[in-house]
């Protein structure tokens, strides 16, 4: 039997409470309160609190009691019997590397149902239909990636986010947020200040690890009117973690609208080479980037990065990208930044 009545039956009878006197209590007639005690019928928010005032059960016992019901139901229209559904959990919602990570509290991983109600508490969804439409929400080329792997990602840094305080977001302040942060790179930058320096700017920023085999990078969407970029661990030095910042702030910049009903991954074409655009003019700018062409020796690049406070990580960087020096060079492993 599942539902609430079963404990109410249980309730009742050890009280040496008849159903009819119950019933009475509880202003409903005896077969609506057989159909209550036979999990027949759903109870509302407001018989709930009846039956608080009656019993003294919780109504959060009793609403997670018939929430269970509900959730039992649907799986089992869906995927059949308990194994199916633990399957379906492990196996597409990779359950064994949430438990490893401590990403999830599963309360029971023995139990399928309950394990399905932690994931989606995590995910903060109703259910599987309600993520897939919030996973329709989510701008990025499906090609070679994982949609649960990168919902799971981004509950996890919004969790994360939860944990911060942020200030009010201005967008006129961008640019002084901007120069903040190329301040920052250039000095003995830490994530801890980068996290600082975008909380004290309106910003969330959460840098977390993604699920394994995940090609994401980075996201940003909008919670409430605040921006909120996450980003990953898959970065292999100072350039390439500035680079994916800055690419996302330049989606804040100029997509901040559609953001606020979209979590965007990759945009379309336009969008991403706009991102890709300021990324690097905000590390190097264009008139910068010419002389480098010019000229790039040693010298010449030290001075460039002296005068301008640009980090010698990010001039041979984007030489070894453009292909004008390769990852072998000399100049490159010298100045690299892992």
């Amino acid at each position: 039997m599942l539902g609430f009545g079963k404990y109410l039956k249980d309730y009742l009878e050890f009280n040496n409470i008849s159903q009819t006197e119950f019933a009475s209590r509880l202003g409903v007639s005896q077969k609506h309160m057989n159909e209550i005690l036979n999990c027949k019928i759903s109870i509302t928010l407001e018989k709930a609190a009846q039956i608080y005032h009656l019993t003294g059960i919780p109504i959060e016992f009793i609403i997670n009691a018939e929430n269970r019901k509900l959730v039992t139901e649907y799986l089992k229209r869906k995927y059949g019997d308990e194994n199916n559904i633990q399957d379906m959990i492990k196996n597409n919602f990779f359950m064994n590397e949430l438990i490893k990570r401590n990403w999830i509290d599963f309360k029971d991983s023995s139990n399928a149902i309950q394990n399905y109600m932690d994931l989606m508490d995590f995910l903060k969804v109703s259910d599987l239909d309600a993520l897939n439409m919030v996973q329709e929400k989510t701008l990025f080329k499906k090609t070679g990636e994982d949609i649960n792997k990168i919902s799971l990602w981004i509950a996890r840094c919004d969790e994360l986010a939860k944990k911060q305080e942020v200030k009010e977001y201005i967008p006129i302040a961008f640019d002084f947020l901007i120069e903040d942060l190329k301040l920052e790179a250039y000095n003995n930058f830490s994530i801890e200040n980068i996290t600082k320096i975008l909380n004290n700017y309106g910003i969330f920023f959460v840098v977390e690890k993604a699920l394994a085999r995940t090609k994401v990078r980075g996201c940003i969407r909008v919670k409430g009117k605040n921006p909120a970029i996450y980003v990953t661990q898959n970065y292999k030095g100072k350039d390439s973690f500035f680079f994916e910042l800055f690419h996302e702030l330049g989606h804040c910049k100029s997509d901040y609208n559609e953001a606020k009903n979209k979590i965007i991954i990759e945009g379309d074409e336009k969008q991403e080479q706009r991102a890709d655009e300021f990324a690097l003019n905000t590390m190097i700018g264009k008139n910068i980037w010419k002389d480098i062409e010019n000229d790039y020796t040693e010298k010449k690049l030290l001075k460039i990065s002296k005068d301008n406070k640009i980090p010698m990580s990010f001039i041979v960087g984007r030489l070894v990208r453009v292909g004008i020096i390769n990852y072998t060079s000399n100049l490159y492993n010298k100045y690299k930044e892992v």
